[in-house]
């Protein structure tokens, strides 16, 4: 007869953005999980980047998300800390985010991001870490087939959107991981990546120096998760195989298993995407080696994985791997 023993597993969540919350949020309930967030921390746009910009702080928009998705009431947390400033003329606070500016005082108030970012863990009540891979300031760069360049995340998002493919990315200036999130990474008993913006969410964690050293002495899987949707012009045809190689070529290990969402949105929904160039990502021929788990993770008319569908598969593939 075969068995199963439970025990709680210890897991680290890769990304940034909008997906990375989409995870952690919903693996949170799991009693049987402990879920970290390992982010990215190369954000130049909006509030984000002009705190950064304006007061020298690393870029918190990222971070705070991670944060809200782990908190004990999130929904308040959200309301609260994602309400935006008045635009004011001649104030400097207009249009940031209450949590933005909360995270950035007290940053430098004690002059160390992650103890700032444990600050605001406890007052949410996370279950959880939130990890900035580093607390070093630098920039993602590009370049694109015709040998364009571009610098910051935002422009390198936007040069593949207007149709440019991106040939290689890099950090400038080279960084190195923060001691705590690599000895985190370490110690999980397995790594999910995504979904997320696959160059400048995802592919930036493994550019800091030590993250893929990390990450080959962790002996559990290496889950992907990815996208619903191609990102624009320039990955027009890109698939979940493709996602699948470069991610294992970046990361420095192969992926162990993928999953990829086989649902597909009204049509009004998808032609709204095609509009931006924007199509549903195909699974192409998938690299052997590499577990393939299809699901319907699209149920919403927005392009964003289903958070309890996502948890659910997620905790299905961890039991199978590391349980039995």
């Amino acid at each position: 007869m075969r068995r199963m023993r439970l025990r709680e597993l210890n897991i680290g969540c890769f990304g940034g953005g909008t997906g990375l919350p989409s995870v952690i949020g919903g693996l949170k309930n799991n009693p049987w999980v402990h879920v970290h967030a390992v982010v990215t921390m190369f954000d130049s746009g909006g509030s984000s980047g002009q705190l950064r910009d304006e007061l020298g702080v690393l870029p918190p928009g990222d971070v705070l998300k991670c944060a809200l998705a782990l908190a004990r009431n999130e929904s308040e947390a959200r309301r609260v800390l994602l309400a935006r400033f008045s635009m004011l003329e001649h104030d400097r606070l207009g249009g940031h985010t209450g949590g933005n500016l909360l995270l950035s005082m007290m940053a430098q108030y004690s002059g160390d991001f992650l103890a700032a970012v444990e600050g605001l863990r406890t007052l949410l009540g996370c279950r959880g870490r939130v990890l900035p891979v580093t607390v070093e300031q630098a920039a993602v760069c590009a370049e694109y087939g015709d040998g364009s360049r571009t610098r910051g995340e935002v422009e390198v998002d936007a040069g593949q959107s207007q149709g440019h493919n991106v040939k290689r990315v890099w950090l400038d200036p080279d960084v190195a991981i923060h001691p705590e999130a690599a000895a985190a990474i370490r110690g999980f008993d397995a790594v999910i990546i995504g979904p997320g913006s696959f160059y400048t969410s995802l592919t930036p964690i493994f550019l800091v120096r030590g993250t893929t050293d990390a990450l080959a002495a962790m002996r559990g899987p290496l889950i992907l998760v990815t996208n619903l949707l191609t990102e624009g012009r320039g990955m027009k045809g890109f698939t979940a195989a493709d996602a699948v190689r470069r991610m294992g070529e970046v990361a420095g290990r192969p992926i162990d298993l993928v999953m990829v969402n086989t649902a597909r949105p009204s049509t009004a929904t998808l032609e709204r995407y095609a509009a931006e160039h924007k199509e549903p990502l195909e699974p192409g021929e998938i690299p052997a080696g590499c577990e393939r788990v299809w699901g319907e993770f699209w149920t919403a008319r927005i392009a964003r994985h289903d958070r309890r569908r996502l948890a659910y598969a997620i905790w299905i593939v961890l039991a199978q791997r590391l349980l039995n």
